[in-house]
């Protein structure tokens, strides 16, 4: 798109995009895949040249999950500081895959790492937006005991995005059951956030759930596979499931 080009029309100006460390990992089943990284950046970069502001959230359980460290006998809090430095590491793979091809980021990290990543000042993250650089919120909420859903869901509120995008792996929306489990599995188009906390549907964990609920944030749950869906649905295209 040259400059002077309008930008599609496109049903959100601001969202906030919830990707999982496993994401990044391609087939290889652990760390970082470069090529399935600079994919992801390439889908982020289509919707960035439709003219949205985009917050970005990435897990880390690729790297490190402190849930399975805490399972496995490490003490909880200690577990989950190093999923949250494992955020980091994916946020900063991100960035340079992101402005390796042009677009402009900054990682934004819970914990104060000044050397490689800014610290969160909600005015600051707000303005970068504004000048069109994707912010990448890494660490999570900086706090143990909170998962990446529920920093995604808070950074997307304090930014005031329009909408949480939910990139999954391998479904392209919510269903009834695991899909991959179960082929009678049936797709919501559209399901409410009450439903999904009774029936323990797999899409955030339950306390992002209530505070998107609380907040009338809607959740676009897509398969983070199928290339250029992320562009789609913002077109009004696509493959799936609206939580709202």
């Amino acid at each position: 798109m040259t400059d002077d080009a309008p930008a599609p029309k496109t049903a959100f100006r601001r969202v906030m995009l919830k990707i999982s460390g496993e994401a990044l990992m391609g087939d290889q089943g652990y760390g970082l895949h470069p090529p399935t990284v600079e994919r992801i950046a390439q889908e982020v970069k289509s919707v960035h040249d439709m003219g949205v502001e985009i917050c970005m959230v990435i897990g880390g359980g690729n790297i490190f999950r402190g849930l399975q460290g805490s399972a496995q006998g490490m003490e909880r809090t200690t577990a989950d500081y190093m999923g949250m430095l494992a955020t980091v590491m994916n946020a900063l793979a991100v960035q340079s895959a992101l402005e390796g091809i042009g677009v402009f980021t900054r990682v934004i990290s819970a914990i104060r790492m000044d050397e490689v990543a800014e610290p969160y000042i909600r005015r600051r993250a707000v303005r970068h937006l504004e000048k069109k650089r994707v912010c990448i919120f890494a660490a999570g909420t900086g706090n143990p005991y909170f998962t990446t859903d529920t920093a995604a869901t808070l950074r997307a509120n304090e930014m005031a995005c329009e909408a949480i995008f939910m990139g999954k792996n391998g479904v392209d929306g919510v269903y009834d059951k695991d899909p991959k489990d179960h082929a009678d599995a049936v797709r919501y188009d559209e399901v409410s956030y009450d439903e999904v906390l009774a029936k323990r549907l797999k899409v955030m964990d339950a306390s992002a759930i209530a505070l998107a609920r609380d907040n009338n944030l809607p959740l676009i749950v897509f398969s983070l596979d199928e290339p250029g869906g992320f562009k789609g649905i913002l077109a009004g295209e696509g493959t799936y499931t609206k939580v709202g």
